[in-house]
């Protein structure tokens, strides 16, 4: 699930490996899940909705750390669905620049297994930003600066992966499945974050985990689809 050429920034779900800039260095680490991901998150996604708009259609907070209970990497990943990718290219470089945020090169998501479709309609633009970069993650997430309280400055502070999808896309819509799934499945959530744990202690940097992880993110999806249709669900509520 999210995307993967150079290290992946796993946790978008299309493929996170694309997401992290660092590098083959870069070593994945997770982290016990924080209650305090939700309401960074949140917060997040509503300057992003102020920033960004009108072209910016949707800002969701999505990957494990919008997971209640899921352990993850440090990094809040969030997803932004838009009509043109090239037009949100342009329009969000000054306010993301202002934020701390670089562009990625990485430009699609990964493909899931079995499914014959044009990678062209799994394009995307990925923007990153490290601010704690170097600093040591503390065992809930939060980056080891001092006196961070406020969820405003948890904010500020926080690494993140910003997914920019075109509305209606199936790498847009697979994000908000694989989230709501496992909201709706806490039962799930140990097993798959055993796995992940277990990932992360095998391997030496973020690309190959996210090579590995991938086809178990398909897995889940070829699961969550038909609970999709059972129930109705939709992305954004229909």
């Amino acid at each position: 699930m999210i995307d993967s050429t150079p290290p992946a920034a796993s946790g978008g779900v299309p493929s996170a490996a694309a997401a992290t800039a660092a590098g083959p260095a870069d070593v994945p680490v997770l982290v016990d899940p924080s209650p305090g991901w939700r309401a960074q998150g949140l917060a997040l996604a509503a300057e992003l909705r102020a920033a960004l708009a009108p072209t910016a259609v949707h800002v969701e907070h999505i990957g494990s750390t919008a997971i209640p209970g899921m352990a993850a990497k440090p990094v809040l990943d969030l997803q932004v669905a838009v009509v043109d990718l090239a037009a949100a290219e342009r329009d969000f470089a000054g306010p993301l620049a202002d934020r701390g945020f670089l562009l990625s090169r990485h430009r699609h998501d990964h493909v899931p297994a079995g499914l014959d479709d044009d990678p062209r309609k799994w394009a995307k633009r990925l923007w990153t930003r490290r601010p704690d970069q170097g600093a040591r993650p503390a065992s809930d997430g939060t980056p080891a600066v001092p006196d961070v309280t406020a969820v405003a400055d948890a904010v500020a502070l926080r690494a993140v992966n910003l997914h920019v999808r075109r509305v209606g896309s199936p790498n847009e819509r697979l994000a908000l499945l694989f989230r709501d799934w496992f909201r709706a499945h806490p039962e799930a959530v140990p097993a798959y974050a055993r796995f992940k744990r277990l990932l992360a202690e095998a391997v030496a940097d973020t690309g190959v985990y996210a090579d590995v992880k991938d086809p178990v993110v398909d897995l889940v999806v070829t699961v969550a689809e038909p609970w999709a249709e059972a129930t109705g669900w939709a992305p954004y509520g229909g």
